[in-house]
């Protein structure tokens, strides 16, 4: 069984060779006396032709879409009116010599090609993964993953990283997302937690002096599943020593570019813009921006404050905002897809959603009658308001008004999509960085401050002293990398003094010292010992693949994913677990 090529290897120059080619049958013809098989590996495909008179073929009509096969014939020419541009192979043919048969395919659960299976119900192709893996969209998937992580460990190769492995069992720490447990045999009544990073390890990695570690590391989440998260994925890990935040943004930025050209071909320019986390939530309402399209957010505060509408005024002198953008030439907008946006602002904590319609060069809206003309004027030309636009206004406090209209921002972007009256191509990719952070902010419900990004992140070192007197303006030396409104990935230059450290766990988000002491003990411990600056990123390697690929769901890009129940429906996974193994693990179900 050794084929001389693939399946996609054979052109014009191997006329007149003798070839041995393995694969799966991906269809198949019959014209009369003679007989077509299209055979397809993973690189491609071939056509082969049968002489159904030739009794050594045996019966060929036997075989099936997807059956196994391995053929022994010479490349021939393929008639000039019957050549194929579309594929590799198309100016030739295999005439067959030889046949085995490894396998006959069982009736196919859904039709393998690519037109019919996209329209096959994901539940379906997720219980025959196997089958769906087979189809060439699905494997270009797989090697553009595989092309990523080559890229990755390539580029930090070269720049002086060493890939070192963390464990996945460590201890739990409830600070941050849900965890899975998994209780120790060996030690019963305690458990593991599985990583959901490897944060802490790293850190000690840069204690020990290794100074440049990555790892593209697995990582465990019990949270609710979307398109964009599943149980477990898989991270570029990576932590530096001696750096500031400006080494970091141009290392990542070298590695994205390296990542954008070799796996599919596209030049990115850096350095990537960067923009202050206020910035960010005051222009476009959101901490990971689109950029591709304008309808920017604008603050009004400024001209509603002493106005005769009451709605604004009040907020704004309760120390609010008032802030609008213009969703333009979407006045057509229908009754039903203004209360579906209206739906979704109000759990986001809208009481209801202002707006602004203009029709026949016609102002209309139920709180025209309140505004001024000083403040019509004032929106105007703030906004740009033309003829067929659509006004949206938010009053509340600044991050909730911003919040809402960022959402609805997003939600307008995807009707003027829609309705054709814009076009994002496919092939704009606008990163940037979303730099200067809260370090923290305060959480209303436990009544204490907790930590932004999570509590090893230093501050800005110029607001290091109003972590005394006014910690929720410190900014913390956290920064975002995002590309088309998907957060690609997060990290932080980190607290390598014990002092600070311990300061920030007890005064700040007053964690008990006996906690911090159970939770981080070593850390702190290991602070003592000399600890360099430090500080890295994760980015999610899951939702970067599935950017290169053009598709919305990471699950497309993992081979084995799990559903939105975390179910894999292909091993039915989870299971339950017998009455022994729970013995031995001291444990008892619950009903």
């Amino acid at each position: 069984m050794k084929r001389t090529h693939h399946c996609n290897e054979l052109t014009a120059k191997n006329i007149g060779e003798n070839v041995r080619l393995i694969g799966w049958v991906h269809a198949i013809r019959d014209h009369g006396g003679l007989f077509f098989i299209d055979l397809r590996d993973r690189e491609g495909i071939t056509q082969l032709v049968f002489d159904l008179n030739r009794s050594e073929l045996g019966d060929v009509r036997c075989l099936r879409d997807e059956s196994v096969i391995e053929i022994l014939g010479k490349v021939v020419a393929r008639p000039a009116d019957t050549a194929n541009s579309k594929i590799a192979t198309g100016e030739i043919e295999i005439v067959v010599d030889e046949l085995v048969v490894h396998n006959i395919c069982d009736v196919l659960p859904f039709p393998m090609a690519e037109a019919k299976a996209d329209t096959v119900g994901e539940d379906l192709r997720l219980t025959y993964r196997y089958l769906d893996l087979r189809r060439q969209k699905s494997f270009k998937r797989l090697r553009t993953r595989h092309c990523a992580s080559y890229v990755v460990r390539n580029y930090l190769d070269k720049n002086g990283f060493l890939e070192i492995e963390t464990p996945y069992l460590f201890k739990t720490t409830p600070e941050g997302a849900r965890e899975f447990l998994v209780p120790s045999r060996l030690n019963p009544g305690s458990m593991y937690a599985l990583a959901q990073s490897p944060q802490q390890y790293k850190q000690m990695l840069m204690v020990a002096g290794v100074e440049r570690y990555y790892s593209l590391a697995r990582c465990f989440r019990d949270e609710d599943l979307r398109a964009d998260r599943q149980p477990e994925f898989t991270q570029i890990d990576l932590e530096m020593s001696f750096i500031d935040r400006e080494d970091m943004y141009s290392l990542v930025e070298g590695m994205l570019k390296a990542l954008w050209k070799d796996a599919i071909g596209v030049d990115v320019m850096t350095p990537f813009p960067r923009v202050t986390f206020v910035d960010a939530m005051d222009r476009f309402g959101s901490d990971k921006p689109d950029t591709r399209f304008s309808m920017e957010i604008y603050d009004f505060s400024d001209i509603f404050k002493n106005s005769d509408f009451k709605v604004f005024s009040s907020v704004v002198g309760d120390g609010g905002a008032v802030k609008a953008f213009n969703a333009k030439a979407l006045a057509d907008i229908s009754q039903g897809e203004m209360k579906s946006i209206e739906d979704i602002a109000k759990t986001l904590g809208a009481k209801g959603l202002a707006y602004i319609k203009v029709e026949n060069g016609q102002w209309r809206s139920p709180i025209l009658k309140f505004l001024s003309d000083g403040e019509k004027t004032a929106l105007a030309e703030r906004l740009n308001i033309g003829n067929g636009d659509m006004v949206f206004f938010a009053a509340d406090k600044w991050e909730r008004a911003c919040t809402i209209l960022g959402r609805v921002r997003l939600e307008c972007r995807d009707l003027a999509v829609a309705k054709g009256k814009m076009h994002i191509p496919d092939d704009v990719f606008n990163f940037l960085w979303v730099v200067d952070f809260p370090l923290m902010t305060f959480d209303d419900d436990q009544g204490r401050f907790v930590a932004t990004h999570h509590p090893f992140t230093a501050p800005v070192t110029d607001d290091i002293e109003l972590l005394k007197t006014n910690p929720q303006s410190v900014r913390g030396q956290h920064y975002d990398i995002v590309l088309n409104g998907t957060e690609l990935g997060g990290g932080s230059i980190r607290i390598h003094q014990p002092q600070l450290q311990e300061y920030v766990f007890k005064e700040i988000l007053k964690i008990p010292e006996n906690v911090a002491n159970d939770r981080f003990g070593y850390m702190l411990k290991a602070f003592k010992f000399g600890a360099p600056p430090h500080g890295g990123i994760a980015l999610g390697l899951d939702r970067i693949v599935a950017l290169l690929c053009g598709t919305s769901s990471i699950r497309d890009v993992i081979a084995f994913p799990k559903t939105q129940r975390g179910i894999d429906l292909m091993a039915q996974s989870p299971s339950p677990p017998s009455e022994k193994q729970l013995r031995e693990l001291h444990i008892k179900t619950v009903p």
